[in-house]
């Protein structure tokens, strides 16, 4: 019996860790991989056994374990440089272990086994290389020790480097002496281990890396050889990374079936930079490279640089066995090899590519006949196959099966499907708990970032290595899923999971599934059908009713509604997906009904019938379904259900009654009309609902006559009257071929049918019997039992009910082309007839009469060869529609008579007029007027039309008086002017600035008047100034009136009187923008006396001292400003004698800023003038500031000093005059930074100028010298803080100038520096100047631009990249 036994052993030893079962369905954790832990092996490998009690028991005792191989046999590297071997039912085969004479092997780093499961070869930390021989495993058959740097300078040997932990091992093919093997200093060798006559003669040949030109510093390992050689043996701390470093390597392995890339031996080498692929035979050659892109799986200064992987995929037949991981369909195939893969990953960033041999043609030269010929050669390529980029850093990748690799990063563990392109499954995994590589006993202590040993995929299982146990994986499949919840009893969950696979909505895998749609759905389909059945037969069956499960442990019973509710549910979905329904209604619904249950089945049903996913029931379940809803008194619930079943299904007897019996009307219009095809029955039985209502109002009326009140509906009345309306929207569906309600359109043929019926009983001329024959009825219109019944009585009771709505469903059915045939017993023309017949009988209401009148009118024009109606007829209704007083129908009137006078031209064109004025039609009246040219009548109509909008009706206006003129010689007529005079009032009130613009344009001489149509009321003030603002005053950014963007100017066609009181209500409501409006107007325009005492009156002092300096007499207006100055400070000093506990007036304060500002400018602009020397500088800002001190020193000294010590309890007030004199300061300061601001002030003597300032003030003001310390502070303060804030802004600058340089600085001492700034082959420039024009660049693109093609060797030669030469020789001289 063969030691190497199955897979599937492995359940048989050891205890698997199962989920415990959520009670709760649709809460149980999806489970992906299915873990068993190997606890022989465990126990063995990870025994807690004291040393001397392992020794005493005679007890192999095992280090950590640290490596995994997994192809056939279990093989577990251990810290002691041990390997334990396995087979699959747990039992230990052999360890092996070498015993060398004053060597210390150090821990197993790297493990393989051989294709054929005979041969071990483990690779260590300290670099020691050991093959096994199962057979012989105490002592290595061959060993390959380290080598020193010495003696590979010598050239005496080649080989790791003492101290170099191996990374990676292999088997070359099928050989059991050719292996590869790579360390961490990044040297790769292949090892051909022979012997030539009995003595060991290996070939060693480096196939990847460099050696180090200089050895570190030699370190003690821990455990000391007896040689005196040292050993160098640097730490993982002490070792710097390089970008040679070796990531992994892995040769490929022989497949099941053999391809032509088998006899190159390749093997593949992942570094931190590029994935390299060398082949071993004929000779050693590097086929191809694929580098790596910056960042790519990471930042470069991140760990991620250092994180790959990569595992091989062999050649296997397409047809032999399931490919993919799923059944192929049963059709024969050739059996073609697949190519290898290669799947590679570098942090986060993952690669397939596909390897294959490539035939291409070479000309060989014969050396001895010199004849040429060509020959195939082969060669190894590749194919880019697959890209893919994780959340997290990828940590082990290991092939599944030929479609599917498994995973691992720190946090989770997936399957990435290759047809699919993503993950199809992810669970939460710990990648840090796998076992690493290590050299202490110590666990956590190494790379634990490096654990893609710990890590072996083999016939579909997943073999972990972890810290503390082995333990094996298995993916579920789909059908290991289902198997699962069935054997936790939860079934329900098993159909659902079962169905999702079916409609291709389950998560996770489709393994062991056909890959034809067709062959999947039938294999699943029979599986979920298998699931029911059973399903059912567990949740009915004797032995489960006594098992058990209805007790609970306090005997009370169990209520397992919820499980036969959701049996129901679950079988539902099941059966819409399957579209099967003979097991749900027959089987399923049986079960329920015999056990006695069946209103479980048919609540759990009813949703699946709401929803429109199940639209045929049969007629027992449906009848059943009906009744139960009718035993809870739910009648709503039977009228939903109703809609939604095909009429086929109903009980049409049993549905009917409780239609009429529930008023279901809705329902029972469905059941007439689908089930039954009787489209004028629903018509019968809402007239008789329309005569109920008829009834009960004239019964109301009645009342009122006698009794003075009326009786209020009650329920069942108020839906009988909402139900009797349905007729209207019931009678637009079916004569337009919709159904009703769901307005689904109808087949021809049918709708055909409804139409003539409906047609036919609805507009004859007496009463009916309906349905016809023996049973039929007569149906009655008339109000009183017995009562005569009038011609055409159906449609009469519909015009009499609501004719509005009725005549809207005949808008409606007039569209359709059922009417165009004039052939029929009705048609659009006998219809209207009717109507003007019924109208004429004397029984409508005036409303009615209205609505008939507008329908027709309306229609007229819309079917004029269909509608042949006599002229007095429409002439008839013309005057009808013009008559009716009704303001509420105007609108709807006007718009009828449009349309009917478009296609006809009355007669008696004075009266139709007359009753358009009378009846408001404007809109009818404007056209005629224009048509006629009648332009005051045209514009009456805009005037007094009450629905003409306020932007509108001034346009309207303005184009009728410009017509008009037009036509009258360019003179508006008098009655126009007449008119608009009258309308002023509204005008105005419609918008005052669009009524100014128009009337200043056209009608100048209504100013006057229209001023005084404003009126005289409390707003009209405000209303008049902006009248005139938007004829004088500048125009602002904000006015919407096209006028305004109009004018050029300020009108010139006011009188002077306007604009005076313009001058006097800008002074009133807007003193700030007087100034503005002065340099708006035009000075020759204006009156400049009156202007002046206006502004002075008004208080608009500023305005003054600049009109005044506008005038040519700057003096004169630094003189105003001084007396306006003294007044405002005497009329503030007054406030706070009258006034003490009330704050001050801020418009006296603001009316000072203001002087002081035009005071200001007036003196700079002196000041700045060419000519400076016409006016007396120094006397003007002699003048401008004393009059400035003067305000602040008597203000200043109305302060008493018990107030300014604070003994007065006035203390809100001082604080008021303290802020002013603090603005009135301000003032004072701003001047005189303007007098030194100026730079032609050879005119002006500032010491001069304040010591004049100093004399001039009054000796008897003892706080004159205080105010001027206080001010000149203030100056002084301002500049000191404007040099601090100066200050700083040099100091940032210079901090920013200086980390600018520094950083400048640093740039240009990277890199090697260069020897000369020439080509050392061409001597002519490197960069050209125009590439160097643009300066320093930080954002230079290196792969395209200029310096790209420069090359800096570390010597100090430069040289542009094609002027280096290819002789190798030549370069190096």
């Amino acid at each position: 019996m063969s030691r190497v036994s199955s897979l599937s052993n492995l359940n048989s030893a050891s205890s698997e860790k199962q989920q415990e079962p959520h009670s709760d369905r649709g809460t149980r954790a999806r489970e992906v991989f299915r873990w068993t832990d190997l606890q022989t092996i465990t126990q063995n490998i990870y025994a807690k056994t004291p040393h001397k009690a392992s020794k005493l028991l005679e007890t192999p005792r095992h280090a950590p374990p640290t490596v995994l191989a997994a192809n056939g046999l279990l093989c577990i590297g251990t810290a002691d440089g041990r390997v334990a071997v396995y087979d699959f039912k747990q039992s230990l085969i052999c360890i092996c272990a070498s015993n060398v004479a004053g060597t210390s092997l150090g821990a197993v780093t790297a493990l393989a086994l051989s294709h054929d499961h005979t041969f071990i070869a483990s690779g260590h930390i300290n670099g020691y290389i050991q093959l096994y021989n199962l057979k012989y495993p105490h002592s290595a058959v061959r060993s390959v020790p380290p080598t020193t740097l010495a003696a590979v300078s010598s050239g005496r040997k080649e080989g790791h480097i003492q101290g170099s932990k191996i990374v990676s091992i292999g088997f070359v093919a099928g050989r059991h002496t050719a292996i590869v093997s790579a360390d961490d200093n990044g040297l790769a060798f292949f090892h051909s281990l022979g012997k030539v006559l009995f003595v060991e003669a290996s070939d060693i040949l480096r196939i990847l890396g460099r050696y180090p030109e200089t050895p570190s510093t030699p370190a003690l390992s821990k455990t000391p050889l007896a040689s005196s050689v040292p050993v160098f043996s640097p730490g993982v701390s002490q070792r710097r990374k390089t970008r040679y470093t070796v990531l992994a390597m892995a040769p490929l392995p022989l497949g099941t079936a053999p391809h032509a890339t088998d006899n190159y031996h390749v093997v593949a080498l992942l570094t931190a930079t590029k994935l390299v692929v060398v082949g071993l035979k004929p000779t050693p050659r590097t086929w191809f490279k694929c580098a790596r892109e910056v960042n790519e799986g990471g930042s470069w200064k991140s760990n991620s640089r250092w994180i790959g992987s990569l595992a091989w995929f062999p050649s296997v037949l397409r047809s032999s066995g399931t490919e993919n991981g799923r059944i192929e369909n049963s059709q024969p195939q050739n059996d073609v090899p697949t190519d290898p893969m290669l799947a590679y990953t570098w942090g986060s960033s993952f690669h397939l590519i596909k390897v294959k041999e490539s035939k291409i043609k070479q000309t060989v030269k014969n050396s001895k006949t010199g004849k040429i010929s060509e020959v195939e050669v082969g060669t190894v390529a590749y194919e880019h196959f697959r890209t893919w980029v994780s959340d997290a850093d990828i940590l082990a990748v290991q092939w599944l099966n030929a479609n599917q690799i498994i995973i691992i990063s720190r946090g989770n563990l997936g399957v990435y499907d290759l047809k699919l392109s993503k993950l199809v499954e992810q669970v939460p995994f710990d990648g840090l708990s796998l076992a690493a590589p290590t050299t202490s006993e110590d666990p956590t202590e190494g790379d634990n970032d490096h654990v893609a040993h710990s890590v072996r995929a083999y016939k579909g299982k997943l073999f972990l290595l972890k810290r503390d146990r082995i333990s094996v994986g298995s993916l579920l499949t789909w059908a290991d899923r289902i198997l699962s919840l069935v054997q936790d009893g939860d079934f329900l969950e098993a159909i659902d999971l079962t169905r999702s696979y079916y409609t291709d909505e389950a998560p996770g895998n489709r393994n062991n599934l056909p890959d034809d749609p067709i062959h999947r759905k039938d294999t699943i389909g029979d599986k979920l059908r298998s699931l029911m059945q059973a399903s059912t037969q567990y949740a009915f069956s004797d032995d489960r009713m006594a098992d058990g499960t209805h007790t609970s442990p306090g005997n009370r019973g169990v209520d397992r509604t919820s499980l036969f509710e959701g049996l129901v549910t679950v079988c539902c979905k099941a059966c819409v997906a399957l579209d099967d329904f003979e097991f749900l209604f027959e089987d399923l619904f049986q079960r329920y009904d015999d056990s006695g249950i069946a209103p479980i089945y048919l609540r759990q049903l009813e949703p699946f019938a709401l929803n429109d996913q199940i639209r045929y029931l049969p007629p027992r379940i449906t009848q059943r379904l009906v009744a139960l809803h009718q035993q809870d008194g739910r009648p709503e619930h039977v009228e939903r259900i109703i809609w939604h079943m095909d009429p086929s299904c109903l009980d049409l007897n049993q549905a009917i009654h409780l239609c009429q019996e529930y008023h279901l009307y809705d329902a029972l219009i469905y059941i007439y009309s689908r089930a039954m095809r009787d489209y004028v029955a629903p018509v019968v039985e809402l007239l008789g609902l329309i005569r109920s209502v008829r009834q009960f109002r004239r019964m109301q009326l009645e009342s009122i006559k006698m009794f003075g009140t009326a009786p209020e509906p009650d329920s069942s009345t108020e839906s009988m009257i909402i139900n009797a309306y349905k007729i209207y929207p019931y009678l637009a569906n079916i004569l337009s071929g919709l159904t009703y309600p769901s307005e689904e359109p109808l087949s021809v043929e049918e709708a055909f049918q409804a139409k003539r019926d409906v047609y036919t009983f609805l507009f004859f001329g007496r009463s009916s019997v309906w349905p016809p024959g023996e049973e039929g009825k007569l149906v009655l219109t008339s109000d009183e039992e017995g009562g005569s019944e009038p011609t055409y009585p159906y449609a009469r009771q519909l015009l009499l009910f609501d004719s509005e709505s009725f005549l809207h469903s005949l808008d409606i059915a007039f569209e359709d082309a059922y009417l165009n045939d004039e052939t029929q017993t009705i048609n659009r023309l006998i219809i209207v007839r009717i109507l003007l017949e019924i109208m004429s009988s004397g029984t409508l209401r005036q409303e009615d009469i209205t609505f008939v009148h507008i329908f027709i009118a309306r229609n007229v024009p819309k079917y004029p060869q269909f509608l042949q109606i006599a002229p007095t007829v429409l002439h008839n209704i013309i005057i009808g529609l013009a008559e009716d007083p009704d303001p509420k129908t105007r609108e709807d009137r006007q718009l009828a008579a449009e349309y009917l006078l478009s296609v006809y031209n009355p007669h008696e064109s004075e009266r139709i007029i007359a009753l358009f004025e009378h009846a408001g039609f404007f809109r009818i009246l404007r056209a005629w007027y224009l048509h006629e040219h009648q332009w005051a009548h045209l514009l009456v109509t805009y005037v007094d039309d009450p629905d003409m909008s306020s932007l509108d009706i001034l346009g309207k206006i303005e184009e009728v008086v410009v017509a008009s003129s037009r036509a009258n010689k360019g003179v508006i007529p008098n009655d126009l002017i007449d008119i608009i005079s009258k309308a002023l009032p509204r005008l105005l009130q419609a918008d005052i600035a669009g009524a100014a613009f128009l009337i200043d344009r056209l009608l100048p001489s209504l100013h006057t008047q229209a001023i005084e149509a404003l009126g005289d009321d409390g707003s009209a003030e405000s209303s008049r100034y902006d009248y005139l603002h938007n004829l004088l005053g500048p125009p602002s950014n904000d006015e919407e009136y096209q006028g305004s963007r109009l004018r050029t100017g300020p009108s010139k066609n006011l009188p002077q009187r306007l604009r005076h009181m313009f001058f006097d209500l800008q002074c009133q409501f807007h003193p700030e923008d007087v100034i503005s409006t002065l340099q708006y107007l035009q000075k020759d325009t204006l009156d400049m006396e009156d202007v002046l005492e206006t502004c002075e009156a008004k208080g608009v002092f500023d305005a003054v001292v600049w009109a005044t300096d506008w005038q040519g007499d700057p003096q004169g207006a630094l003189g105003k400003a001084d007396i306006f100055q003294k007044r405002i400070s005497c009329r503030i000093l007054d406030d706070l004698a009258a006034h003490s506990h009330l704050p001050v007036n801020s418009r006296d304060l603001g009316s000072l800023q203001a002087i002081a500002k035009i005071s200001r400018d007036i003196c700079l602009k002196r000041s700045q003038g060419s000519s400076v020397q016409d006016v007396p500088l120094e006397d003007m800002w002699f003048q401008l500031l004393n009059s400035q001190i003067n305000s602040v020193q008597v203000i200043s000294a109305s302060i008493p000093t018990n107030e300014r010590e604070g003994d007065n309890d006035s203390e809100f007030d001082v604080m008021e005059v303290e802020n002013m004199l603090s603005a009135l300061r301000s003032l004072v300061q701003a001047t005189f930074s303007a007098l030194v601001s100026v730079t032609s002030t050879s005119a002006v003597s500032f010491p001069r100028l304040f010591k004049r300032l100093v004399n001039s003030a009054p000796s008897s003001t003892g706080s004159h010298y205080t105010e001027f310390r206080i001010i000149l502070t203030g100056m002084l303060e301002s500049y000191r803080s404007d040099e601090d804030l100066l200050n700083m802004l040099k100091n940032l600058v210079d901090r920013d100038l200086f980390d600018t340089v520094a950083e400048v600085m640093r740039e240009r001492a990277c890199g090697w520096t260069p020897s000369r700034g020439t080509c050392q082959y061409c001597r002519n420039p490197l960069v050209q100047a125009k590439d160097i024009s643009s300066g320093l660049q930080p954002a230079l693109d290196l792969r395209n631009g200029p310096l790209f093609q420069i090359v800096v060797s570390r010597t100090g030669s430069i040289y542009h990249r094609h002027c280096r030469p290819s002789d190798p020789s030549e370069l190096e001289s």
